[in-house]
Parts: structure tokens; sequence; C-alpha cells
């Protein structure tokens, strides 16, 4: 029942949100994929192998992969060899959407 001035336990209703995902479909090669909002959890990992690819640039297509792997309905499953056989430019747009999507500027570098 809502009843006018009552206060209302917010905190209930946003721990029930805790782990939902926010998706929208986009284009990849021509067809429709669904991405996911990164969480918390996924940001730090990614921010993590960002740092180590400042390091060692063959850490590049690894963190592509993550990111992927993270945010697109079914991508959990693709092998390292599956990545390997699609166009390089169309993976990074598919990932400069997925951070763009979660509020990241992919071209800034974050903590700075």
């Amino acid at each position: 029942m809502n009843i006018p001035g009552a206060k209302v336990n917010t905190m209930s209703g946003i721990k029930g949100l805790v782990g939902r995902k926010m998706t929208k479909t986009i284009k990849f090669m021509g067809e429709d994929v669904t991405i996911s909002k990164l969480n918390v959890a996924n940001v730090m990992e990614i921010q993590e192998k960002a740092k180590k690819l400042e390091e060692n640039d063959n850490e590049g297509f690894d963190l592509l992969k993550s990111i992927i792997r993270s945010a697109v309905d079914g991508a959990e499953d693709l092998s390292d060899d599956d990545f390997e056989g699609f166009p390089l430019d169309e993976l990074s747009k598919l990932s400069n959407e997925i951070m763009k999507f979660s509020g990241i500027n992919p071209g800034e570098k974050q903590g700075k």
C-alpha cells in the first residue's frame, strides 16, 4: 500500500537490483547481438589488464577478448581460436560500443 508521506525503504529496493544486467542490442558484422553494461568488478579487472598493457603491448588482444566475453551474450563460450576468426576492426568496434554503453570513454586513460 502506498501511503502519502510514508518513508519508503529504498535499501531493500536497491538491494534487489544487485546483479541485474542492463542490455541493449547492437549490430556486429551485420547481425544483432546483445551487450550488457560492465559491472564494477568487470571494470576493475579491465583496468588492471589495461595497466599491464602499458607494460606489454601483447596484452591488447587479451583485453579486447576479456571485454567482449564479459559483456556479449554467448561470448563467454568463444575460444581464442574463435576470436581469431573475426575481423579485428569489428572486434574493436564491438569493444568500444561496450565501453561507451558502460560509461567508459575507451580513448581516455582511467584513473588519471
